[in-house]
């Protein structure tokens, strides 16, 4: 699968990160509302730089924004299902139009390019099984160049976090 102009933007070189970058990082994580005077007496710096720091990090994509981790049964999205989705065609444009695709339909919180059998990997969010079926067979059915689909469905959430900047 060739890679979407979507995608090659965010293919650039790391950014060089330092010790107290990366705390900052580590505390920006943990909690996303933090403030910068709590960061900088954590990380012993004043609030000046830590805000300088902060913006250089947001401006390079670093952080790329700042999210809020949610319970879905508590949101009415109590069913959690695992999509994996091969194309007919592989070619940039049939690509690009379903990743294009993919950011329209809101039932799906995360997709993956990956390796393999398949192309993509969805994380569809929805209230219960008929949603899913509709989301399956009116939405995401109806999306051109789809050669195949397999769905698994999530039954608990054992670890939801991000990855830890160490």
């Amino acid at each position: 699968m060739e890679k979407s102009s979507e995608t090659e933007k965010t293919a650039v070189a790391p950014v060089p990160l330092d010790e107290k970058d990366k705390a900052i990082l580590r505390l920006l994580q943990a909690d996303a509302k933090i403030t910068v005077r709590e960061i900088a007496a954590k990380v012993h710096l004043s609030t000046t730089p830590v805000h300088e720091r902060i913006k250089r990090m947001e401006d390079t994509g670093v952080i790329l924004r700042y999210a809020t981790l949610v319970d879905h049964s508590k949101v009415k999205k109590g069913l959690m299902a695992i999509c994996y989705v091969s194309l007919k065609e592989h070619n940039k444009r049939s690509g690009a139009k379903f990743i294009r695709t993919i950011h329209e339909l809101p039932e799906i919180v995360e997709c993956y390019i990956i390796s393999g059998e398949f192309d993509f990997l969805l994380k569809v969010a929805v209230d219960n099984m008929d949603d899913y079926y509709d989301f399956h067979v009116n939405k995401l059915g109806q999306v051109e160049n789809i050669g195949h689909v397999q769905s698994t469905f999530v039954m608990g959430v054992i670890k939801q976090t991000h990855q830890q900047i160490r």
